[in-house]
């Protein structure tokens, strides 16, 4: 399997949602008959937030096989409005009738470079490398759902941040000064090593920034989401109407 980029725009977020339903569905089926388990990372935002309730709306979804992850998180406790693992599980995880194999949560009410260390220790671990394909024996999720901030940032890869120049790391703490914080985050060489990765973008708010991305030269200092580029794997964009409504425009 090459690398291959995908650019699908749909109607509206509701049929986004839906598509990314059944793209994931999809991929759950393959990943669990080919090696028993699938390994996907989830990402905050409402975008994916919508695409959680749908798949726990899915009678006929079998999660057991499921083992799960999260591309970032914000250094708040799991209990907090603005934890990413907090959304996932009141949109999927509480929902489900019989619970997956492994929900492996960032620690982001601990000491930020700790906790890193620890779920790159972890990922490590639970997570196959496949050392026969290019990425070598760096761990290789079934698939990584990402979203896009206007700015262009994608997991808590924000511009400007050193977190983007990270090259033997695969979580960081990654202190975002333009936001006064720091957030936990994969880096690009475990994004880039995934089997699969997915870009959820909605809404006109994304339009310049998407045009610009999709578009506009590669800039990844300015706009993060440029430097996912898997090494070997299948880079699906999936963007409603409106966030992509500018993209044939010549960009800013």
């Amino acid at each position: 399997m090459e690398s291959r980029r995908t650019v699908e725009v749909l109607p509206t977020a509701d049929d986004l949602a839906r598509v990314a339903c059944e793209i994931i569905t999809a991929a759950a089926a393959a990943s669990i008959g080919r090696r028993r388990f699938f390994r996907i990372a989830l990402a905050g935002g409402s975008t994916p937030q919508a695409v959680y309730r749908l798949l726990a709306e899915d009678p006929f979804m079998d999660f057991t096989g499921w083992q799960i992850f999260w591309s970032d998180e914000r250094c708040v406790p799991p209990t907090s409005a603005e934890s990413n693992y907090a959304m996932a599980k009141a949109a999927l995880l509480d929902r489900l009738a019989r619970p997956p194999a492994l929900v492996f949560r960032m620690a982001g009410e601990g000491n930020p470079d700790a906790a890193a260390i620890s779920y790159e220790r972890a990922v490590r671990e639970l997570v196959p490398p496949n050392p026969a394909a290019p990425t070598g024996q760096t761990p290789r999720f079934d698939l990584v759902l990402l979203g896009m901030g206007a700015d262009g940032h994608t997991a808590s890869l924000f511009p400007g941040t050193a977190a983007l120049d990270e090259r033997e790391r695969l979580v960081v703490a990654n202190h975002v000064p333009q936001l006064d914080t720091t957030r936990l985050t994969f880096t690009y060489p475990l994004i880039n090593a995934a089997r699969r990765v997915m870009i959820l973008v909605s809404g006109e708010s994304k339009a310049a920034t998407l045009r610009n991305v999709l578009a506009g030269p590669q800039d990844p200092a300015q706009f993060p989401v440029q430097g996912v580029n898997l090494r070997k794997g299948n880079l699906t964009w999936l963007v409603d109407g409106a966030a992509y409504a500018l993209v044939d425009q010549s960009p800013a």
